[in-house]
């Protein structure tokens, strides 16, 4: 679990042009709606200020599909409040991955199996064909790469980009 505290206190990060976050949890896994706000919005924000203030101008950063800081639906809702603070930082390029279910190795990263998950990554290998691109499944190593090839050949302003765009890379 996260302690929220590790992140309260501000913190240096050295000389930087550009930077990535792709912190995020779960409800579950955090064990609570404000431990898991401290992970997707504050500790996200604070990582991505730290960086702006040491001169970062480019950022790639994680979200979720269906980020929106008025949804009624709490994951949603900080999703799109992370997203707002992030943009008001002021960096020259923005790019916002917004995938639909991400796929990866969750064990590798000690995070306990999620039954409902691997439901949903069977039947998008079996139907993934026939659903739309941004509701498709995608991989985080093609989350990874869309963002740092956007990130590095984007003109300034803010970018998004949904499952559809991310499966590409």
């Amino acid at each position: 679990m996260f302690h929220h505290n590790a992140l309260t206190a501000s913190f240096a990060a050295p000389a930087v042009d550009d930077v990535y976050v792709t912190l995020g949890t779960t409800i579950k896994q955090a064990g609570s709606a404000a431990a898991f706000r401290a992970v997707d919005v504050d500790a996200v924000v604070t990582v991505a200020r730290a960086c702006r203030l040491a001169g970062a101008t480019r950022l790639g950063v994680v979200s979720a599909m269906g980020a929106d800081a008025r949804s009624n639906i709490l994951y949603s809702r900080a999703k799109g409040e992370m997203e707002d603070a992030v943009q008001a930082l002021g960096f020259e390029v923005l790019v916002i991955a917004r995938p639909s279910l991400l796929l990866g190795d969750r064990g590798a990263l000690n995070q306990t199996p999620r039954p409902a998950e691997k439901i949903a990554q069977m039947a998008g290998g079996l139907f993934g064909g026939l659903l739309p691109a941004n509701y498709r499944p995608v991989h985080a190593a093609q989350v990874a790469n869309a963002l740092v090839h956007t990130v590095c050949s984007c003109p300034a302003g803010r970018s998004v980009l949904l499952s559809g765009d991310l499966l590409k890379y």
